[in-house]
């Protein structure tokens, strides 16, 4: 897969557009854990997933991590990038959680392309609105739902993502996607598993009970 595979809106660009994209652009193989950005003010330049999986999380003054979303193969994360658009910076670390190829267009480059390209503009434009309603999404998830709706959607969405029921996860994994302590993941993985909707063993969590974490999620 090229890197014109990765880009939505690679056939709106001129060929002058393209062929600067294509000479200054990195092609990157990242191992997992590899962090990629890390809060700080830089601006790495925008990261297309060619494979692999990413996440992006926030950080508390204490230390504690919080997941905002995961890119995968064929996403666009503008993160990385926050400085191409004025007024906007995220104080956001973006990281490898599987062993990844990457494209990566220069931050230089892509503001260069927002100021003279409609096309790249109004897509910049959609890429924003959307980490910001996962963002929104997140908050409202934190702020009303109760913590064992959002493990059991955790949980669901984790199955998918590594399509299997068995999950190779700890509970210090599980807690810094959903920003809490450790101990709170542990008391109540402890009791899914009185209720039989899951079976924990070391360094893993098997879904027993699919539906009644589903109903649990949706209730």
């Amino acid at each position: 897969m090229s890197l014109a595979n990765c880009f939505p809106i690679w056939n709106r660009l001129t060929s002058e557009q393209q062929e600067r994209i294509l000479s200054v652009s990195e092609f990157r193989k990242v191992k997992a854990g590899t962090i990629l950005h890390d809060g700080g003010p830089e601006c790495m330049g925008l990261i297309l997933v060619h494979s692999g999986q990413l996440r992006a999380y926030m950080l508390s003054g204490e230390g504690r991590e919080v997941t905002i979303t995961r890119f995968f193969e064929m996403d666009i994360c503008l993160f990385s990038a926050s400085c191409v658009m004025p007024n906007m910076q995220f104080d956001i670390f973006i990281s490898a959680e599987k062993d990844c190829e990457l494209f990566i267009i220069p931050a230089c480059l892509y503001k260069n392309l927002i100021d003279e390209s409609l096309p790249v503009a109004s897509y910049s434009y959609d890429l924003i609105c959307s980490h910001f309603s996962e963002l929104t999404w997140l908050m409202e998830q934190i702020m009303w739902k109760k913590f064992d709706e959002r493990l059991a959607q955790f949980l669901l969405e984790e199955s998918r993502v590594e399509n299997s029921l068995s999950l190779v996860i700890t509970h210090d994994k599980i807690a810094n996607h959903m920003g809490t302590a450790r101990e709170v993941v542990t008391r109540m993985l402890r009791y899914f598993q009185s209720e039989g909707m899951v079976r924990l063993t070391r360094g893993a969590v098997e879904i027993t009970d699919v539906k009644r974490l589903t109903a649990l999620m949706n209730r």
